[in-house]
């Protein structure tokens, strides 16, 4: 039987991890020594849950407030992606918390546009799945204009394609800074009308 799975020739690290209790409060996250995740994502996390409610970027699939299966539990931002941000709005730093990111990644080359289901295997055993990429919005950029006055409105721009990911557990373990990781992208063909629009 053949291989699902590839792995990637990339050794990544764990530079930070973070969570936020009410995003609807504030969407900056707070550093922490550790994470344990369980099938709901970070405990106490503001985007924890096994399933959610459907939100705008669902416009037809489902109506607003339907009840699905929560594969974004987890935002993940990478800091050479981070710094391009960063230099690209003309600042001194972007952080992972002003994007209300989860964990924050080094080594792994253009972090946001993994695959869909490539997973992340973190030295413990803990297990991510990457859902999609995770599109910049004006909440950062809200942020990001409280440090930098006048420079939030390049967020959006300058972070495309730079924003990050999302991802849901597979496996539950702990995952601490310092961790290393490896990159699996599914051994698929990519279908011919991917990339065809309506």
């Amino acid at each position: 039987m053949s291989k699902s799975y590839r792995k990637m020739p990339w050794t990544g690290e764990v530079v930070a991890l973070l969570a936020c209790e009410d995003s609807a409060s504030s969407i900056v996250s707070e550093s922490l020594q550790h994470i344990d995740l369980d099938y709901a994502g970070i405990p106490g996390d503001t985007h924890s849950g096994l399933t959610r409610s459907a939100c705008v970027r669902f416009p037809e699939l489902y109506a607003e407030g339907t009840e699905i299966r929560n594969t974004r539990q987890l935002t993940l931002v990478s800091s050479e992606e981070l710094a391009a941000i960063a230099t690209t709005m003309e600042i001194e730093q972007v952080l992972a918390g002003w994007l209300g990111a989860n964990i924050e990644l080094a080594g792994i080359p253009s972090l946001t546009l993994l695959p869909p289901s490539s997973r992340l295997v973190f030295s413990s055993g803990a297990t991510l799945v990457v859902d999609i990429e995770n599109r910049p919005c004006a909440y950062p950029a809200r942020v990001i204009e409280q440090h930098y006055p006048g420079k939030g409105r390049r967020f959006i721009k300058a972070a495309m394609h730079r924003r990050g990911l999302t991802a849901w557990v597979e496996r539950e373990g702990r995952i601490t800074p310092g961790d290393s990781l490896r990159v699996f992208f599914p051994d698929q063909a990519a279908h011919p009308d991917q990339f065809t629009r309506e």
